[in-house]
């Protein structure tokens, strides 16, 4: 029997490596309309790639970009946008699929 101590640790950082990567899981996340888990999901994806960096090239304070993206925050649409530019992706709108 396996314990669970004995499992390793998933690490979500570890596979959010391209461009691709980050788009897939984030259009995962936001299907789920849960804005706190976009804002984790969001920081996840910023510390793969390095917060600083990322904060940077957000136009924020790396300070700032921990408080926007820490569990359980509300982030300012104009944060999460300049977040995922400073990460190389994109939102795109998409018309929902009704099932008649």
């Amino acid at each position: 029997m396996v314990k669970v101590a004995d499992l390793p640790v998933f690490d979500m950082t570890d596979y959010l490596g391209s461009e691709q990567a980050i788009s897939e899981y984030l259009t995962i996340v936001i299907e789920e309309n849960d804005s706190a888990e976009l804002a984790h999901a969001l920081g996840e994806i910023a510390k793969a790639r390095g917060m600083t960096q990322i904060a940077k090239d957000a136009g924020i304070t790396r300070e700032a970009l921990y408080k926007a993206l820490r569990p359980n925050s509300n982030p300012r649409f104009d944060t999460i946008n300049r977040v995922c530019h400073a990460l190389g992706v994109k939102l795109v709108a998409q018309p929902i699929e009704t099932h008649a």
